[in-house]
């Protein structure tokens, strides 16, 4: 038998605090515009590994994006629903998503939603496309990071902000 000697992983100085905060916030400037009607509200950004985690906001129906991911992406519906042109099913308030990487999907809320909100747990990019599937433009950890600085020192908050989130 061996003896214990400590922790097998041990604990260090540079290991960042765990994060704890109500998810949907009571100052509505913690949400971040993305696009008219959409906006995201970051829970944790990790710049080691590129991910990242956010609740997605869409008040009016229509299209909010057509990308891929280079890594996985897992979702929970929290209110409203969405779903995808490329799928047959929709997920509603209560449902789990898991979107395989690699696979072009377009992001939709339907016309009888006023307001869908979603967890997204993301890793790595967001690329978005056109319809022939050509890259127009691209999100990650860095550039959300970036969009919540600019729009927290807009409204009042500080740039500094979204500090708390970054891991």
């Amino acid at each position: 038998m061996s003896q214990s000697r400590g922790p097998v992983i041990p604990v260090s100085s540079v290991v960042p605090p765990e994060i704890a905060v109500a998810a949907l916030p009571e100052d509505e400037r913690v949400w971040v515009p993305q696009a008219p009607n959409v906006w995201f509200r970051p829970l944790m950004f990790n710049t080691v590994t590129g991910q990242w985690c956010n609740l997605l906001k869409v008040t009016a129906a229509g299209i909010v994006s057509r990308h891929r991911h280079p890594g996985v992406v897992f979702g929970y519906v929290i209110k409203g629903k969405w779903h995808y042109y490329e799928h047959e099913w929709v997920a509603e308030a209560g449902h789990f998503v898991y979107e395989p990487p690699g696979e072009i999907h377009t992001l939709a809320v339907p016309e009888d939603c006023t307001e869908m909100i979603t967890f997204f747990n993301i890793t790595g990019a967001m690329a978005y496309v056109d319809e022939d599937g050509v890259q127009t433009g691209y999100e990650d950890t860095f550039t959300k990071i970036e969009m919540c600085r600019e729009h927290y020192a807009k409204v009042g908050l500080g740039a500094e902000y979204v500090e708390q989130f970054i891991r």
